[in-house]
């Protein structure tokens, strides 16, 4: 039988419909929460969860969470609107298209080259900043990219995308996760970098090493003129024919700098998505002035560029109204609780299995990374405490659980964006990704078994 997913923000609306009908049928609940001056965010309080009042969401209220969530995402939408209006000025100019085009030609004979050269560049991304939203203005360009060498469009998102998710779950040094869980859990920042690093790099070429068979098997014609072999360039634009030009340059070293400088920034300066979005703007904005633009085709540019990334907005702010539902009917808690709570008979490494495939099916209602971070490890850290199971084992279970689930969980709006925007359908990118995030679960379970093995 055919795997058939409807359009992705009639999928997204029947999620919020059941999360409203989920408030009707399981009982509300609650942990207390306390401020963490370290962390700088509400948490939970472990052993306090309680019964509270029920409060079921009706079906009006749940239409009304749509705009709310647009609200409760707000940063993370403008971040794509700015982004994405900074590499239209940078798209305009040229000189990308004319990278892409020396690229190719560079990698004549050798094409399969460029999906370890893209895949890393991404995977630093996640490694470094979870990246996922800043990827979805890059879509069009990846998809030239991806055309010119015959690529297929899950090819262009199993390059970028995928390699900066499974940087972002394996990480050693990720703000977003496992600094975050590291904080909550009393650990050491960077303790036990190696052992993650190790599995980083297996998890990377595992993904990479199968990204490029699949290219391979499914490559088809690439598009003419795509390398400049047949001499008549790009319809669009003839002078993407041309060589990479010293303003190429200096334009692209403008935009590797900036995201060079979002590391300081988050690591140093602790930006936030408004900070980002700022650089971003004030990147494309030079990148006009430099390639001769005038400032009202600049702004021109960036409105085209707002325009397409309207719809990337959409998925974000429709996936961030499921949580607000949950949130409303106040049943977050209750789930968390509920997945949890069996744990707690278990021998230490069966417990450790369990809270992977706990995380995995709360990152369903809570998207968010670090939101998942802050309302589980207060609980969990007692429970190993209590098992006698090591904090850096709980961490890794978090990070594995919550963060693979992003390579496939509809609620994450980024990667319903990413997928929109390289038109693949959901349930195309499903049938692609569901054995290699298979692949990379084991190879998590793995890693904590020999975690608890050796006494990390």
């Amino acid at each position: 039988m055919k795997l058939s997913v409807p359009h992705p923000l009639v999928l997204l609306s029947a999620c919020i419909v059941l999360a409203a009908a989920a408030s009707y049928l399981l009982p509300a609940g609650a942990y207390d929460r306390i401020t963490d001056e370290e962390v700088g965010r509400t948490v939970v309080v472990a052993g306090t969860y309680h019964e509270v009042d029920p409060s079921p969401v009706g079906p009006f209220e749940a239409i009304v969470a749509l705009p709310r969530g647009m609200v409760d995402a707000a940063e993370v939408i403008f971040l794509v609107f700015l982004i994405g209006g900074a590499f239209t000025v940078v798209d305009e100019t040229g000189a990308l298209r004319r990278g892409i085009t020396s690229l190719v030609r560079a990698l004549r004979g050798r094409d399969l080259l460029v999906i370890p050269v893209v895949s890393l560049c991404f995977a630093t991304g996640g490694v470094l900043e979870n990246m996922q939203e800043e990827i979805i203005p890059l879509i069009p360009v990846l998809m030239i990219l991806a055309r010119r060498m015959g690529f297929t469009p899950i090819t262009a998102v199993a390059m970028s995308a995928g390699p900066a998710f499974v940087g972002s779950a394996f990480s050693p040094i990720n703000p977003f996760q496992v600094q975050i869980a590291q904080r909550l859990a009393e650990l050491p920042l960077l303790s036990g970098a190696l052992f993650r690093i190790v599995f980083l790099l297996l998890a990377l070429a595992l993904w990479i090493g199968m990204t490029m068979r699949y290219a391979a098997r499914t490559r088809g014609e690439p598009e003419v003129g795509g390398d400049g072999s047949d001499g008549g360039g790009n319809s669009d634009d003839p002078s993407t024919d041309e060589g990479v030009r010293r303003s190429d340059l200096v334009i692209l070293g403008l935009v590797a700098a900036t995201f060079a400088l979002i590391v300081p920034g988050l690591a140093l300066w602790h930006w936030g998505f408004n900070e980002l979005s700022a650089a971003f703007f004030i990147m494309g904005v030079i990148v006009g002035l430099l390639a001769g633009m005038r400032l009202s085709s600049t702004a021109q540019a960036y409105v085209r560029g707002f325009r397409g990334m309207a719809y990337a907005g959409l998925l974000i702010g429709f996936a961030r109204a499921i949580y607000v539902v949950l949130q409303d009917g106040r049943i977050i808690d209750t789930i968390v609780h509920a997945m949890f709570t069996p744990l707690e008979g278990l021998p230490v490494l069966a417990s450790a299995f369990g809270m992977v495939a706990a995380h995995t099916a709360i990152h369903l209602p809570v998207p968010s990374v670090s939101g998942q971070a802050v309302l589980t490890m207060p609980l969990l850290v007692p429970l190993s405490d209590l098992l006698g199971m090591s904090r850096q084992v709980t961490v890794l279970a978090y990070q594995y659980g919550a963060g693979l689930c992003e390579l496939l969980t509809p609620t994450n709006g980024a990667l319903m964006a990413i997928l929109a925007s390289a038109g693949v359908r959901y349930e195309a990118w499903l049938r692609h990704v569901l054995p290699l995030y298979l692949a990379l679960v084991a190879l998590g379970l793995v890693a904590i078994a020999v975690a608890v093995a050796v006494g990390l």
